[in-house]
Protein backbone atom coordinates (compact mmCIF):
# COMPACT_ATOMS: atom_id res chain seq x y z
CA UNK A 1 0.00 0.00 0.00
CA UNK A 2 1.31 3.45 -1.14
CA UNK A 3 0.55 5.79 1.65
CA UNK A 4 1.82 9.43 1.91
CA UNK A 5 3.95 10.75 3.67
CA UNK A 6 4.07 14.39 3.50
CA UNK A 7 2.32 16.72 0.49
CA UNK A 8 6.06 16.31 -0.95
CA UNK A 9 6.34 12.49 -1.32
CA UNK A 10 4.65 8.80 -1.40
CA UNK A 11 5.84 6.13 0.80
CA UNK A 12 7.39 3.17 -1.53
CA UNK A 13 9.00 1.48 1.31
CA UNK A 14 9.91 1.18 5.16
CA UNK A 15 13.15 -0.11 5.82
CA UNK A 16 13.52 1.02 9.20
CA UNK A 17 16.52 3.34 9.14
CA UNK A 18 14.97 4.85 6.01
CA UNK A 19 12.55 4.79 3.64
CA UNK A 20 12.38 4.85 -0.43
CA UNK A 21 9.50 7.75 -0.99
CA UNK A 22 8.39 8.99 -4.28
CA UNK A 23 9.27 12.86 -5.05
CA UNK A 24 5.97 13.96 -6.84
CA UNK A 25 7.66 17.48 -8.13
CA UNK A 26 10.29 15.17 -10.78
CA UNK A 27 8.70 11.73 -10.30
CA UNK A 28 12.19 10.59 -8.79
CA UNK A 29 12.43 8.12 -6.24
CA UNK A 30 14.90 8.72 -3.03
CA UNK A 31 16.17 7.56 0.46
CA UNK A 32 15.24 9.65 2.81
CA UNK A 33 16.15 9.01 6.76
CA UNK A 34 14.46 7.93 9.10
CA UNK A 35 16.83 8.74 11.80
CA UNK A 36 20.12 11.10 12.03
CA UNK A 37 23.35 9.72 11.59
CA UNK A 38 27.06 10.75 13.06
CA UNK A 39 29.72 11.28 10.72
CA UNK A 40 31.49 8.51 10.16
CA UNK A 41 28.63 6.18 11.60
CA UNK A 42 27.71 3.14 9.26
CA UNK A 43 24.34 3.34 8.18
CA UNK A 44 24.10 -0.08 6.58
CA UNK A 45 25.97 -3.09 5.76
CA UNK A 46 25.56 -4.02 1.81
CA UNK A 47 26.70 -6.86 -0.53
CA UNK A 48 26.78 -8.08 -3.73
CA UNK A 49 23.56 -8.96 -5.53
CA UNK A 50 24.73 -9.68 -9.18
CA UNK A 51 28.58 -8.86 -10.38
CA UNK A 52 28.46 -7.76 -14.05
CA UNK A 53 31.42 -7.29 -16.61
CA UNK A 54 29.44 -4.36 -17.85
CA UNK A 55 28.04 -1.28 -15.81
CA UNK A 56 24.53 -0.46 -15.76
CA UNK A 57 22.72 3.00 -13.79
CA UNK A 58 22.02 0.45 -10.92
CA UNK A 59 25.39 -0.90 -10.69
CA UNK A 60 29.08 0.40 -8.46
CA UNK A 61 32.37 -0.50 -9.82
CA UNK A 62 34.71 -2.84 -7.91
CA UNK A 63 37.38 -2.99 -10.06
CA UNK A 64 37.90 -3.69 -13.85
CA UNK A 65 35.06 -5.13 -15.29
CA UNK A 66 33.31 -5.96 -12.28
CA UNK A 67 30.10 -4.08 -11.50
CA UNK A 68 28.02 -4.96 -8.72
CA UNK A 69 24.26 -4.34 -7.65
CA UNK A 70 23.49 -3.74 -4.27
CA UNK A 71 22.06 -5.56 -1.39
CA UNK A 72 20.15 -4.77 0.33
CA UNK A 73 18.21 -3.61 -3.07
CA UNK A 74 17.02 0.32 -1.29
CA UNK A 75 20.44 0.83 -1.22
CA UNK A 76 20.02 1.66 -5.04
CA UNK A 77 17.99 4.71 -4.43
CA UNK A 78 20.65 6.65 -2.94
CA UNK A 79 20.86 9.27 -5.69
CA UNK A 80 23.71 11.67 -6.65
CA UNK A 81 24.69 15.00 -5.10
CA UNK A 82 27.83 16.80 -5.88
CA UNK A 83 27.40 17.34 -2.06
CA UNK A 84 27.04 13.89 -0.69
CA UNK A 85 26.22 13.12 2.72
CA UNK A 86 27.28 9.43 2.03
CA UNK A 87 30.17 6.80 0.89
CA UNK A 88 29.77 3.74 -0.18
CA UNK A 89 32.68 1.72 0.57
CA UNK A 90 33.19 -1.34 -1.21
CA UNK A 91 36.32 -2.75 0.82
CA UNK A 92 34.68 -2.76 3.73
CA UNK A 93 31.12 -3.09 2.13
CA UNK A 94 29.80 -0.74 4.16
CA UNK A 95 27.24 2.77 3.71
CA UNK A 96 29.15 5.58 5.72
CA UNK A 97 27.64 8.75 6.63
CA UNK A 98 30.16 11.33 5.60
CA UNK A 99 28.70 14.21 7.24
CA UNK A 100 25.92 14.60 10.19
CA UNK A 101 22.60 13.38 8.73
CA UNK A 102 19.07 14.66 9.91
CA UNK A 103 15.90 12.60 10.07
CA UNK A 104 13.84 13.24 6.81
CA UNK A 105 16.99 14.08 4.83
CA UNK A 106 17.20 12.64 1.43
CA UNK A 107 20.69 10.17 1.28
CA UNK A 108 23.09 11.18 -1.71
CA UNK A 109 26.51 10.19 -2.98
CA UNK A 110 29.13 11.35 -5.09
CA UNK A 111 28.61 8.72 -8.08
CA UNK A 112 32.61 9.15 -9.95
CA UNK A 113 33.58 8.18 -6.08
CA UNK A 114 32.66 4.36 -6.98
CA UNK A 115 32.29 4.69 -10.86
CA UNK A 116 35.35 5.16 -13.46
CA UNK A 117 33.22 6.12 -16.73
CA UNK A 118 30.05 6.16 -16.55
CA UNK A 119 27.25 4.14 -18.90
CA UNK A 120 24.86 6.82 -18.73
CA UNK A 121 26.32 10.47 -18.28
CA UNK A 122 24.00 13.07 -16.84
CA UNK A 123 23.74 16.97 -16.35
CA UNK A 124 23.27 17.34 -12.35
CA UNK A 125 21.01 19.63 -11.20
CA UNK A 126 21.79 18.60 -7.38
CA UNK A 127 21.79 22.32 -6.36
CA UNK A 128 24.65 22.39 -4.76
CA UNK A 129 27.16 25.97 -5.00
CA UNK A 130 30.02 22.96 -5.79
CA UNK A 131 27.97 21.18 -8.59
CA UNK A 132 30.38 19.87 -11.37
CA UNK A 133 27.44 19.97 -14.10
CA UNK A 134 28.00 16.97 -16.19
CA UNK A 135 28.95 13.63 -14.21
CA UNK A 136 31.04 11.57 -16.35
CA UNK A 137 33.12 9.27 -13.93
CA UNK A 138 35.98 10.24 -11.89
CA UNK A 139 38.34 9.61 -15.35
CA UNK A 140 36.81 12.67 -16.24
CA UNK A 141 38.02 15.00 -12.89
CA UNK A 142 40.53 17.40 -12.19
CA UNK A 143 43.03 16.59 -9.62
CA UNK A 144 41.59 20.02 -8.11
CA UNK A 145 38.13 18.46 -8.21
CA UNK A 146 39.59 14.82 -7.21
CA UNK A 147 40.87 16.37 -4.11
CA UNK A 148 37.72 17.59 -2.61
CA UNK A 149 35.59 14.20 -2.39
CA UNK A 150 36.51 11.14 -0.83
CA UNK A 151 36.46 7.57 -3.21
CA UNK A 152 36.57 4.01 -3.04
CA UNK A 153 39.85 2.20 -2.89
CA UNK A 154 39.35 0.75 -6.38
CA UNK A 155 38.59 4.41 -8.04
CA UNK A 156 41.78 5.60 -5.97
CA UNK A 157 44.04 3.17 -7.66
CA UNK A 158 42.91 4.24 -10.81
CA UNK A 159 43.09 8.10 -10.27
CA UNK A 160 46.82 7.29 -8.69
CA UNK A 161 47.58 5.79 -12.33
CA UNK A 162 46.08 8.19 -13.80
CA UNK A 163 47.63 11.07 -11.93
CA UNK A 164 51.03 9.46 -12.74
CA UNK A 165 50.67 8.95 -16.19
CA UNK A 166 50.02 13.01 -16.24
CA UNK A 167 53.33 13.59 -14.67
CA UNK A 168 55.69 11.34 -16.68
CA UNK A 169 53.80 13.08 -19.83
Amino acid sequence: MITLTNPGYRLISDHGIAQVRHRLSNNQNALIACQPFRPGEVIAFLSAGTIAAEPTYLTIQIGIGKHITMRPEFLQYINHSCDPNVFFNTTTMQVVALKGIQREEEMSFFYPSSEWKMTQQFDCYCGSPRCLGRIRGAAYLSQEVQSQYRFTDFIQQQLAKKNARKKVA
